[in-house]
């Protein structure tokens, strides 16, 4: 029994009681808040918990030429994907993997380390191999992190066929993450790192999907949830002609240099080859450091588009542009000058190449034999401020705006540039150097090809282009107008005739490229020879990498050009091998223009027919008669890119057929 003093107080009832239902509201409101105000969170967090997206990558769009010819195309591969949600009981082995996809486990956290922070899969090898693929199959359960997935790598030409101006795709950068643009992009993706691929990424590259697949406590996938599938690039069509690369690419082979066709009338680029090359395949994948480095280091410079970065004397080539000066001034009207094998100027004696001299010379004569004298005296007349001004009309000196990254502009040396550069005068001197194509000017062979160009079109000039604009209004880009890119220099009608004229006398008997001759072709040029290093300092330092480049630049026919080439073979010494590289392009193109008239002419044929024929009171009648109709020779079959498959991966026969496909 309890007495009256073991009762509870009324105040200590009073306090459990209040206790009691501060804890039971305390419950109430923390249900609340988890079942209410915290579903939407924690409802995602278990969906995560049983999701794993996987993604699906998008195709990069394939690059064709003019005529719908594949260049460059995708192979399908798989790679190793590692997830990092944590979804499994226990962290990834990374012995076991290593092992199993041929890697250490310090190139396993490498890659990890690389990727940064964060829950997204990381591609631990690209490319697996077969034996490395059933790996990770037959260790699904005790691996569940471990992922395929299917990824079209790109396939390019081989040896190094159009490189430099397809350029190469490679993971984008940490540095490029932080760059403008780039701020969509996620480390691991695939982006254009040169060439067509980068100035045309946002076309070539697709948009990726996702998969989302349902997975249990362990972290292995029980079901799939839904699916958006990757959308592919789109194709890109350029200008290049398939055939007239592989001539290019064929009459370089062994060189050192670089050669561009262009279509004057538009600015089309219809081939653009370089060498030294590098073969863009080994970036599809993931280039190893040791070749990159051995890339970057050679001296020879493999990376260097030489054809729009090269930066060099342009020798007698720029004595065109030198002529079209000097008729527009009225100069060379009555210009005549007697060579003795070079001249005195300032002070000090000028040697032309010809040491015993090319007699009386006037503007034909001087073209075509290359004067040096001559165009010494009409330098000294027109002085460096005329010259320039030419110069730079015709594009010297500046970026022609081609489709392609990291055009080099060139030099066309003035007074102003002088003072602006070195603060210092211009000597009169440096002009007579500058009238052959010497001193500080200096030239891309693109610019080369613009310029002459330009010339044999009566001053017409236009701006260089991959991508035609039938093919940019296609893409729904950003169109430039296209008289934008055209520019008109002034030429008289008389000096157009007689500068075209003379150059076609340059693969003529007595010009200085005779060897270049093509037979039953419109074929004109100029050559050009240009010194690496004066004279005097090739002879103390000797060595081939001194001997003097070799230049020509092409057209065909020589007015109202439907072609032209420019032709730089370094250490080539004598414009004449040029040459005969250049005529192996034109004379290609043209041979394909015949062909292609030869298969549209017409044949015609007659057939007859009858038929049922009903008259104005709705009676039937049957009715005859005889029809001619026109048909078309069929196309030869077309040259294909040089592709090599890789062998463990199998695709398609027609890919082996080289067929089109748009």
């Amino acid at each position: 029994m309890f007495t009256r003093d073991d009762k509870i107080s009324l105040a200590r009832l009073t306090f459990v009681q209040y206790a009691i239902l501060a804890l039971f509201v305390f419950l109430v409101f923390g249900l609340w808040r988890l079942q209410v105000l915290g579903s939407e969170r924690y409802q995602q967090l278990a969906q995560m918990n049983r999701v794993r997206p996987i993604p699906l990558l998008a195709p990069r769009g394939r690059i064709l030429d003019r005529q719908g010819r594949v260049i460059v195309d995708n192979y399908p591969s798989f790679s190793a994907l590692l997830h990092r949600d944590n979804k499994a009981d226990e962290p990834p082995d990374y012995a076991t993997i290593a092992r199993g996809l041929n890697m250490t486990e310090e190139d396993i956290r490498d890659r990890l380390r690389r990727m940064g922070k964060g829950s997204a899969p990381v591609v631990l090898k690209d490319d697996i191999t077969p034996d490395e693929l059933a790996f990770i199959e037959a260790h699904r359960n005790e691996l569940p992190q471990l992922e395929t997935i299917m990824v079209h790598r790109r396939l390019y030409p081989t040896n190094g066929f159009a490189a430099h101006m397809i350029g190469y795709v490679s993971e984008v950068s940490e540095e490029m993450l932080d760059l403008p643009g780039y701020e969509l992009y996620e480390a691991g993706d695939i982006v254009g790192r040169s060439g067509v691929e980068y100035s045309y990424n946002h076309v070539l590259m697709g948009q990726n999907g996702q998969r989302n697949a349902i997975v249990n406590s362990r972290g292995r996938e029980v079901g799939r949830l839904n699916e958006t599938p990757p959308v592919p690039g789109e194709r890109l069509q350029l200008t290049i002609d398939l055939d007239l690369q592989i001539a290019a690419e064929e009459a370089l082979e062994g060189h050192n240099g670089a050669i561009v066709a262009l279509d004057p009338r538009t600015g089309e680029v219809l081939a653009m080859a370089s060498r030294p090359t590098f073969d863009p395949n080994h970036f599809a994948v993931r280039i190893s450091a040791k070749e990159w480095n051995a890339l970057i280091t050679d001296p020879a410079k493999p990376l260097l588009n030489k054809a729009i970065q090269a930066q060099l004397a342009p020798g007698s080539v720029f004595k065109i542009i030198m002529a079209a000066a000097g008729a527009q001034e009225g100069i060379t009207d009555d210009l005549v000058v007697n060579c003795g094998g070079g001249k005195n100027f300032y002070g000090r004696f000028f040697n032309c190449w010809e040491k015993r001299g090319h007699g009386t010379v006037e503007l034909s004569k001087a073209i075509y034999q290359s004067c040096d004298t001559y165009f010494y005296t009409l330098g000294e007349r027109l002085g460096i401020g005329r010259i320039a001004k030419y110069a730079q009309a015709f594009g010297l000196g500046s970026k022609t705006g081609i489709d392609l990254p990291q055009e080099t502009s060139g030099v066309m040396p003035s007074e102003e540039w002088k003072v602006r550069n070195f603060k210092q005068k211009w000597y009169a001197g440096e002009t007579i150097s500058v009238a052959i194509g010497q001193g500080a000017v200096t030239t891309t062979p693109i610019q080369l090809a613009r310029a002459i160009g330009a010339i044999a079109m009566g001053g017409v000039m236009h701006r260089p282009h991959l991508v035609a604009f039938d093919e940019l209004k296609r893409l729904k880009l950003p169109l430039d107008d296209e008289a934008a890119g055209r520019t008109q220099v002034a030429l008289h009608q008389h000096a157009w005739e007689q500068i075209t004229d003379a150059m076609v006398n340059v693969v003529q008997p007595g010009g200085t490229a005779a060897s270049a001759r093509l037979e039953g072709i419109d074929f004109a040029g100029k050559t050009g020879s240009a010194q690496v290093v004066s004279l005097a300092a090739r002879a103390k330092l000797g060595g081939h990498q001194y001997k003097d480049n070799g230049w020509f630049v092409g057209v065909s026919p020589r007015r109202n050009s439907e072609i032209v080439v420019a032709v730089l073979v370094e250490q080539g010494e004598h414009g004449y091998l040029a040459a005969r590289l250049t005529a192996q392009v034109v004379k290609a193109y043209v041979e394909k223009q015949r062909r292609r008239q030869q298969d549209q002419k017409i044949a015609k044929a007659e057939i007859a027919g009858v038929w049922t024929a009903t008259d104005a009171h709705g009676h039937e009648k049957l009715e005859g008669g005889r029809f001619e109709v026109t048909m078309a020779a069929p196309s030869p079959p077309m040259d294909i890119a040089p592709f090599q498959v890789p062998a463990k991966v199998a695709l398609p026969e027609p890919f082996f057929r080289g067929g089109a496909r748009p």
